[in-house]
């Protein structure tokens, strides 16, 4: 199932971040949705992981794969967003990266 206006679960778009504040992540960049589809249909927010290609392998960020891309999803950088911050639909990250960035999220959050 899909937002009205956006995405689901799984999907990447670029997404205007800024402003921004202290170390947040800047600028228009491609981010996951990872908020639940059900969730998406009913607020008026989704919540999404930036991704970056810059960086190291930490255990916060869960590494990917987007348009013959490499890099990773910044699990330690979730944002909750108003749709309309949503430039464009880039694609969707793979089963196998959504499940160990759900996972990821469930270990950060059990802690």
């Amino acid at each position: 199932m899909a937002l009205a206006r956006g995405g689901a679960r799984g999907d990447v778009f670029r997404v205007r971040l800024d402003p921004t504040r202290g170390s947040e992540m800047r600028k228009t960049r491609p981010c996951v949705i990872v908020s639940p589809d059900e969730l998406n249909q009913h607020l008026r927010t989704v919540i999404i992981a930036p991704m970056t290609t810059a960086g190291h392998a930490y255990p916060w960020r869960v590494s990917c794969r987007l348009r013959r891309r490499s890099g990773f999803v910044a699990i330690d950088q979730l944002r909750t967003i108003d749709p309309e911050r949503l430039a464009r639909r880039l694609g969707r990250v793979s089963p196998a990266t959504l499940a160990s960035v759900l996972a990821r999220l469930r270990e950060m959050f059990e802690a």
